[in-house]
């Protein structure tokens, strides 16, 4: 008898066959009734797949009564409740590791372009106004000072893209040590007055809700430009909007918000601001890398062989 398995939200179109191919699938996200679909499934359900912004809240898992894993499809834990779990001794994975470079390459691309005003610079040309009107310089990118809240997977390789630009990397992290002569601060106003670029590539929860706040920004200032490939939590959004909007904040690149798929509207406006849906990820080869470590973690699991990465 396959394992049957909730799936919360669709998963790109391969992975979905290989879970139907070995397991019996639950779609979730196909429910016309969620309350009665687990009402009448969740004694039969062992597994919960799952995306990372999705995740799978506690009221759920406490109706999956045999429950044993939550595979996660990305990085972020936020969404889902370790503690919960842990005392359920429900095991959970993700897909760490894949996803790294693409990730960074993102905050790259998203530094790139604000600096050099790339949007402002495509819209120029697409509207005809080359040759008739001045475009206004842009700034330099190599050599800036660039902070990075959070120097973990993503974090050191976003440092390691920006020494080949000769910049001056400074972070905050209170479990993190760096060897490559990085500049360390203990509070994040500081390194934000003293950084051109503040990356946040921090993992997402409870911890580092709001942590990048109007203090921040004001102390980031009119030169300064956020960066978030991470979390749109970490960030305080209405005063990032209001910190835009007064020029207290000099630019924004954002490829993730804190209502997501709602993006504030005042930042639609905005020149100064570089927008992206959440696809930090969105590769086809880091796509394919994530579900076929999730697949492998599932059948890891139904095999009895230890998880290829498991999170605790």
């Amino acid at each position: 008898m396959k394992p049957e398995i909730v799936l919360v939200g669709p998963l790109m179109d391969s992975v979905m066959e290989e879970l139907d191919r070995a397991y019996i699938i639950h779609r979730l996200y196909e429910a016309e009734n969620v309350a009665q679909l687990i009402a009448d499934i969740g004694l039969r359900i062992r597994a919960v797949a799952t995306d990372g912004a999705l995740g799978a809240d506690r009221p759920l898992l406490e109706r999956l009564p045999n429950l044993e894993i939550v595979s996660i499809f990305g990085v972020g834990l936020d969404a889902i409740d370790l503690d919960y779990t842990r005392a359920r001794r429900v095991a959970v994975t993700n897909t760490p590791d894949v996803l790294t470079d693409d990730v960074a390459d993102l905050a790259l691309l998203l530094m790139l372009a604000s600096a050099r005003r790339q949007i402002v610079a495509d819209k120029f040309v697409r509207e005809g106004r080359w040759g008739k009107q001045v475009l206004p310089l842009a700034a330099r990118f190599s050599g800036k000072r660039v902070g990075i809240v959070g120097l973990g997977r993503v974090g050191k390789a976003v440092a390691q893209r920006c020494l080949a630009f000769g910049c001056h990397i400074a972070f905050l992290d209170p479990y993190a040590k760096s060897d490559a002569g990085f500049v360390q601060y203990a509070a994040l106003t500081d390194m934000a007055a003293n950084v051109d670029f503040l990356v946040v590539t921090a993992a997402g929860g409870e911890s580092t809700g709001k942590i990048v706040n109007r203090k921040v920004m004001n102390a980031l200032g009119p030169e300064g430009t956020l960066i978030n490939v991470s979390r749109g939590s970490i960030v305080d959004e209405d005063a990032l909007v209001s910190a835009l909007a007064e020029g207290s904040l000099g630019g924004a690149g954002l490829d993730v918000f804190a209502h997501e798929p709602h993006v504030p509207s005042a930042l639609l406006g905005m020149d100064n601001v570089v927008l992206s849906p959440h696809r930090a990820s969105a590769t086809v080869e880091t796509r394919r890398a994530m579900g076929a470590l999730l697949l492998a973690n599932l059948e890891a699991h139904f095999s009895g062989k230890d998880l290829i990465s498991g999170v605790y």
